[in-house]
């Protein structure tokens, strides 16, 4: 078990996040346990989502149920493994409540029960970029990193992301011929929608939040 740093995001804004979301992406972890607090588990599938975005192999820890029945608030389990298509697994850590469960889960996804996870439903003009440049990301990652999350870094450009992925990879996948052309593509119909830089970082972490709050809607009741 590794522990990473504690993160309420993955968009690598400071040191923490940059650590947990490298380990999670190059690390070769066999699977991630997102701990979620239940008084305010809105907040905390940002996290969640974004995990999801970089391997399916999730199960989400909902900690501190004890501290949520205190304050009212009701959590239907079911409907939220439903709604996000990993597991989901109530625990109250001080009493060690749930967390047999939660392991028999965690061993069960890296033992090739892998979910289906829930995936982020961006703006219309993001959606058509991304298939032009997942289209030929597939054959080239062969499986080591999830072409859908490969093709939104590219988009967003982050260097210091894309130097560790040169490294992780053997190689640049934004300097393969296919790719760059799928790249230039996708900005022009990114740049038709006025979706370039902050704007379009803005618009993926509007996507997230609005998922999470549909998630949370109705299986949520405080």
């Amino acid at each position: 078990l590794v522990d990473i740093p504690g993160s309420y995001s993955l968009m690598a804004l400071s040191a923490e996040e940059e650590v947990a979301r490298d380990f999670l992406c190059f690390g070769g972890a066999d699977a991630a346990v997102v701990v979620c607090d239940a008084t305010c588990l809105e907040r905390n599938l940002n996290l969640v989502l974004q995990t999801m975005e970089i391997t399916p192999r999730v199960v989400v820890c909902l900690n501190l149920m004890d501290e949520a029945k205190k304050k009212h608030i009701r959590l239907n389990i079911k409907e939220l493994e439903k709604r996000l298509g990993v597991s989901v697994v109530p625990t109250s850590a001080r009493s060690h409540k749930g967390l047999d469960r939660l392991m028999d889960r965690v061993e069960a996804v890296t033992q090739g029960d892998v979910p289906a996870p829930r995936s982020v439903k961006y703006p219309q003009s993001l959606e058509a970029a991304l298939a032009l440049v997942q289209q030929p990301l597939v054959p080239l990652l062969e499986g080591r990193l999830a072409p859908r999350w490969t093709a939104l870094k590219l988009l967003e450009g982050d260097p210091v992301l894309l130097h560790t992925m040169a490294g992780f990879l053997g190689f640049a996948p934004q300097e393969n011929p296919a790719v760059a052309e799928a790249i230039q593509k996708a900005r022009e119909i990114l740049s038709e929608d006025g979706m370039e830089g902050e704007a379009l970082r803005d618009a993926i972490v509007a996507s997230v939040y609005q998922v999470a709050e549909d998630v949370c809607r109705g299986a949520v009741v405080y």
